[in-house]
């Protein structure tokens, strides 16, 4: 069986945001923000594993934008949690090195898929 490196990586990268997520929600008393990073972060993860068992080319570069919209939509969380104080410069450049890789990933693969339909 082949290694999917995208599929691994958002996989671990939900789960640091699932943790993430009970320390801004239990330690910092945040949920509004850390609400939308948990749903952006994790749905990452959901459109590459749909992706996984598309029914067509266009269908899992469809599943592939999207997850490549949410991986945006989490940096976009990310530097407002930095920016509001919720996160450390350092939690932050951890935790958003992951997501600019993934979004680095998701893009390639997007583009991959549309130019060779």
């Amino acid at each position: 069986m082949r290694d999917n490196v995208v599929k691994d990586k958002s996989f671990k990268f939900a789960i640091r945001v699932v943790n993430l997520y009970k320390y801004l929600s239990e330690d910092k008393r945040e949920f509004i923000l850390s609400k939308q990073l948990l749903k952006s972060a994790t749905s990452v993860g959901a459109n590459v594993a749909e992706a996984q068992h598309a029914t067509s080319k266009k269908d899992f570069a469809n599943k592939m934008a999207i997850a490549s919209k949410e991986a945006n939509e989490t940096k976009y969380w990310l530097e407002l949690l930095r920016e509001t104080d919720y996160l450390t410069d350092e939690q932050f450049d951890s935790i958003y090195k992951d997501c600019i890789e993934i979004v680095k990933l998701l893009v390639s693969i997007v583009k991959n898929s549309n130019t060779s339909k």
